[in-house]
């Protein structure tokens, strides 16, 4: 069994690193409003989501969007939800 919930959580974490990409290409592209968008479904899950949901969005998507931001010039605090 735990095999399986280890397999699971890496999971959650390669589907956070995904959506972290997804999230960048927006920024990238210019489509600000569909980047924003997508932050916006991440705080829904990590405010709804279970610890492993958590955990993965705090140290996966937040930190790769935020380093990827931080590294752009981008304001951060402009673009993140309240709760990431």
């Amino acid at each position: 069994m735990k095999v399986k919930n280890n397999q699971n959580i890496q999971n959650i974490y390669k589907q956070a690193q995904r959506f972290a990409d997804v999230t960048k290409s927006f920024i990238i592209s210019g489509n600000i409003r569909r980047a924003i968008r997508c932050m916006q479904v991440t705080e829904n899950l990590f405010t709804k989501g279970n610890i492993e949901i958590q955990n993965a969005i705090s140290n996966v998507y937040v930190f790769s969007v935020s380093s990827f931001m931080e590294i752009h010039h981008c304001s951060i605090r402009n673009f993140f939800p309240k709760n990431l």
